[in-house]
């Protein structure tokens, strides 16, 4: 038995995650997997029903699954709350309960949705990125932070914010070994991104990954700061094979990333722990609470999520691949949902989409 987390959180969480489970029961069918899901809330729903973004029973829920799957969190009508209620609190929370300090953002374009991508043809066509970025540090959980009032030379009294950006040598040494070991999984090749000119913690950052990279000979390291990646991202993508980087650095960078691949309906992640709590799998798009419940969300992400899923956590790389497959066999009959959607193509509910994949899935 294989026990799944699901935490479907606010807005298009709902569908996209129902899209996943309905996709996970025809894998488990096929494969004879024998997946058991347990809801949980998280995000305004779970502040709705307990007060609070993240209740300790849902980060139980966590701990004694096998892995965790979430939609999205956040809405708009949560605005207004303080800033430890808000839904958008609830994922800081989660990665820190489950210690997962590594997200694993893969960017890859399809042959079938080139036309999609903001990038010339020619750019984007065989893209295949991945980007490991750290979760548990820098500024988003650096102290001291906050915002206090000074007073002025001229005696007028202002505020000021102020984040701390930090990170141990320990925490710079676990994301580089995830880096590495994923690169010789792949073509080998690391580029650890920073802003080590003008950074203290990003020279840090550079000279722990330099040592840990004597530990893999057959890994190529090279270093890029954090604008002039940016910059490559959008004119030679295809140089870049893992990305290694920071919290915030890499939250930029992934989701400038994803829109090469045409839309962030289609990039999935996975969050890693040590081994010891459950991974979590989720799609890289936010809530879009203006487009829940009407049927029009692409699922793609959080299915590729499950793929991912499958394959790191349960290790079933042929379900994972069946998945892969049917949403490439979909893509090329034509369907789309409609964030990737051209004219003359068929456009596609996210049920629909939805139920041609499942159908492709042998």
């Amino acid at each position: 038995m294989k026990k799944i987390a699901v935490l479907l959180g606010d807005g298009c969480g709902v569908e996209i995650v129902e899209s996943a489970i309905r996709v996970l029961d025809k894998v488990s069918n096929v494969y004879n997997l024998n997946l058991e899901y347990d809801y949980a809330p998280i995000g305004g729903r779970a502040y709705k029903e307990a007060g609070v973004p993240l209740p300790d029973k849902t980060v139980e829920t966590c701990l004694k699954s096998d892995a965790v799957l979430l939609g999205a969190v956040g809405d708009w009508q949560y605005d207004s709350l303080a800033p430890e209620l808000r839904p958008e609190r609830a994922l800081l929370g989660i990665r820190k309960k489950l210690n997962l300090f590594a997200n694993l953002r893969p960017v890859k374009v399809f042959d079938e949705l080139l036309n999609s991508s903001p990038l010339k043809p020619t750019i984007a066509k065989d893209v295949d990125i991945m980007i490991v970025r750290e979760l548990t540090g820098d500024v988003y959980f650096g102290e001291p932070k906050g915002i206090i009032k000074k007073t002025t030379a001229d005696n007028r009294e202002i505020r000021v914010g102020f984040n701390n950006m930090i990170y141990d040598e320990d925490e710079i040494t676990r994301i580089a070994h995830v880096a590495f070991k994923a690169a010789q999984k792949r073509r080998k090749k690391v580029c650890c991104v920073d802003k080590a000119n003008v950074l203290d913690v990003s020279r840090l950052f550079r000279e722990v990954v330099a040592q840990v990279a004597k530990q893999y000979p057959d890994v190529e390291l090279t270093n890029m700061y954090v604008d002039n990646c940016a910059m490559q991202l959008v004119l030679n993508p295809k140089q870049f094979d893992v990305i290694l980087t920071g919290n915030i650095f890499g939250d930029i960078l992934s989701d400038e990333a994803s829109t090469i691949a045409g839309s962030l309906g289609m990039l999935p992640s996975a969050s890693m722990s040590d081994g010891k709590t459950p991974f979590l799998y989720e799609p890289i798009h936010g809530s879009a609470p203006d487009l829940a419940g009407k049927n029009v969300v692409n699922p793609i992400a959080t299915i590729l999520s499950a793929s991912m899923m499958l394959e790191y956590s349960f290790d079933e790389k042929l379900a994972a691949n069946s998945i892969n497959k049917a949403i490439k066999a979909v893509l090329k009959e034509n369907n789309r949902t409609k964030d990737i959607y051209e004219t003359g193509l068929n456009l596609c509910s996210t049920t629909k989409i939805t139920d041609l994949i499942i159908d492709k899935i042998s």
